[in-house]
């Protein structure tokens, strides 16, 4: 079957149990700021399982949208997406146990004709140390869906994960889990949950694939083993408990469910091919790159390739059909990796056309984009359409040029092996990824110590978190988008007035507001007329030039090489926050470095380009402040 005609089924069969189909969200949450993508079906319906009316009434379904970020690196095997569609179905204090587990039994097995034989379930063990009960009451309705199609449905008390690669199977067909499998609140177990917060126990389906079990995950093969015999279809979370002050546990008033099942792991159970990637929405997709490569999806060396070519390329046309831009922060950034790693592989593949105006990646999003055309449509609309081929195609380019450029600094950095710093400086610095450090190490015959890059960039993370922890310190008054392009304009205007006036020009101080910027900086003579006219037209120049602004995370030494602008007398950290304002073209022969206007240390923000600043720099007032010191105040207009 295809995923369309799953996904039309699914609707049509709930709809007839007298559920409402709701639209999909969009991956970008709506009035949610505590995380950057739709994650889950349920995540939008939110307000409505805790006890808020819903407008269509107390059972919704529909196909929801979802991203989950977490999973970039885990794509390459046969089952885990970046992007996915969620099948829901809820009871908002309506039905519930009986009602749910018959009826997802019944299209699985009816609507998609999936084999019993092959579906196995797992229910909560209980806990108690927190006095939850064991979950017999789905047990029970279990062996008596089972029993209408003839199998004898056996349960097996397994525990923890661990407890199931001692136990295995034992002739089970119900599965007794713990809280870490079976049991679901927004905080996770039970003792984790405060006072009022809901959850309850879910029920899991697998279906097994019937392949042999690998031993190197454990001595013993049960449902919840990664060895890929089995793979999880669909979950029940059943919402009935609330946790008192007291610590316990008692009833909700309304009871829900909440189920979610992935589309593409019913697909490829409906293939029975644990491989998602066979699935029809990445068929053609796929042959696609095999005629181009003239490289085979079925060769061990390169199907790793295909898959993250056709997972991230799927996944970026969703997110910017929902208004997602590349970018160096947030979800832009989330963005831009899925689109650069895309082209890291379609290079490994050989089908990179980076002199072409419609490269391959375009090509594949054009596929994905009249492969789910019916159920999204706006997919097709010619202005998305446009914005999606623009965006891939100009990221793409760019990335190229990244490339490019990394791999002349490698080849002036390396000579024989490849240290964790070097590696970390090729990624942070130029961009390189370190998977291909990594492979141009291994096809040279060179080591490369991967756990010192590990540790760097653990060291880049944590300074990360702390520029964003302290990001109102350093003159700025706060972090509005205002503030942001003077902040920026800052440090244009401390670079014009070292052309102008001379290197002897340091900054001594800056406050940074959202109606002004104001920079002392060390020089002895009041500024002419001439000099404060020439200082405002470089900058002026440079906001028009549109040149992009990059981050990079360096060892100070190495920045203080580079020549990087830092206050006087301040304190710096081993690892550095580095700023450069341009170049405006990444191909030229130098580094980028080299090639810069403006190279500062500081921990941001910024905006991503000169020409978001928006607006004509000019000079309000120039003074003295202090002996060697003069004061500028100034603002875009």
């Amino acid at each position: 079957m295809t995923l369309n005609d799953i996904r039309s089924k699914y609707l049509a069969f709930f709809k007839a149990q007298g559920h409402v189909v709701i639209p999909s969200a969009p991956v970008v949450p709506e009035n949610d700021p505590t995380t950057l993508f739709t994650g889950s079906g349920m995540q939008p319906l939110v307000p409505y399982l805790l006890g808020k009316d819903h407008p269509s009434g107390k059972r919704l379904v529909n196909s929801q949208k979802s991203f989950r970020a977490m999973d970039i690196e885990e794509v390459g095997d046969n089952r885990h997406t970046t992007f996915f569609e969620m099948l829901g179905n809820w009871s908002l204090g309506d039905y519930f146990k009986k009602e749910q587990l018959p009826w997802f039994f019944e299209f699985l097995t009816k609507e998609i004709g999936l084999d019993p034989e092959k579906l196995y379930v797992t229910v909560f063990i209980g806990d108690e140390k927190n006095n939850v009960p064991r979950d017999t009451e789905s047990a029970v309705i279990w062996k008596e869906i089972f029993s209408t199609v003839g199998i004898d449905a056996k349960d097996v008390l397994v525990g923890s994960e661990e407890e199931g690669y001692k136990k295995g199977m034992q002739g089970g067909r119900i599965f007794f889990y713990d809280a870490k499998k079976n049991w679901w609140s927004r905080a996770g177990v039970p003792e984790n949950m405060p006072v009022g917060e809901p959850g309850g126990p879910d029920s899991e389906v697998f279906y097994d694939f019937g392949l042999p079990h690998d031993t190197k995950f454990g001595n013993e093969c049960h449902p919840n083993c990664d060895c890929g015999r089995f793979l999880e279809i669909g979950n029940s979370v059943f919402m009935q408990y609330i946790k008192k002050k007291d610590g316990t546990f008692g009833l909700l008033p309304k009871q829900n469910v909440d189920f979610g099942g992935g589309l593409e792991r019913i697909a490829a159970a409906s293939n029975n091919d644990p491989d998602v990637f066979k699935t029809d929405v990445f068929e053609n997709v796929i042959s696609l790159l095999e005629r181009f490569s003239g490289k085979s999806y079925s060769d061990a060396r390169y199907i790793r390739s295909f898959r993250i070519i056709a997972d991230h390329i799927r996944a970026a046309t969703f997110m910017l059909a929902d208004g997602i831009r590349p970018s160096n922060t947030e979800r832009g950034y989330v963005l831009r990796r899925l689109i650069r790693r895309a082209v890291q592989h379609a290079n490994k593949l050989g089908v990179a056309e980076s002199a072409s105006d419609e490269s391959m990646l375009v090509k594949c999003a054009t596929l994905f984009t009249e492969n789910y055309s019916e159920p999204y449509p706006e997919l097709n609309d010619e202005r998305e359409w446009s914005n999606i081929k623009d965006e891939i195609w100009k990221e793409e380019k760019q990335f190229w040029h990244t490339l490019e450029q990394g791999m002349r600094e490698f080849e002036r950095m390396v000579s024989g092996d490849i240290t964790g710093e070097q590696a970390y400086v090729l990624f942070t610095s130029y961009g390189f990824p370190f998977e291909m450090t990594f492979e141009i190490a291994k096809e040279r015959g060179h080591a490369i110590d991967e756990a010192g890059f590990r540790e760097y960039m653990k060291k880049h993370q944590e300074l990360s978190r702390a520029s964003s922890e302290q990001k109102f310190k350093g003159g700025l008054a706060d972090h509005s988008e205002k503030t942001t392009r003077l902040h920026t304009t800052h440090h244009l205007l401390l670079k014009a007035l070292q052309v102008v006036l001379g290197g002897h020009v340091k900054q001594r101080g800056s406050n940074i507001t959202q109606e002004r910027l104001r920079i002392d900086f060390s020089h002895t003579a009041k500024m002419t007329p001439e000099q404060i006219s020439e200082v405002e037209n470089i900058v002026n120049e440079k906001i028009r030039e549109q040149l992009p602004v990059t981050r990079s995370i360096l060892p100070k030494d190495r920045a203080e090489q580079l020549g990087a602008e830092h206050e006087f007398g301040a304190k710096y950290p081993d690892m550095v926050s580095v700023y450069s304002v341009g170049p405006k073209d990444a191909t030229l022969e130098k580094p980028q470095f080299e090639q810069a206007f403006s190279l500062e240390f500081c921990g941001g923000p910024h905006v991503e380009n000169t020409g978001d600043i928006v607006g004509s720099f000019k000079i309000q007032k120039e003074e003295a402040v202090a002996a060697g010191v003069r004061r500028i105040k100034a603002t875009i207009q």
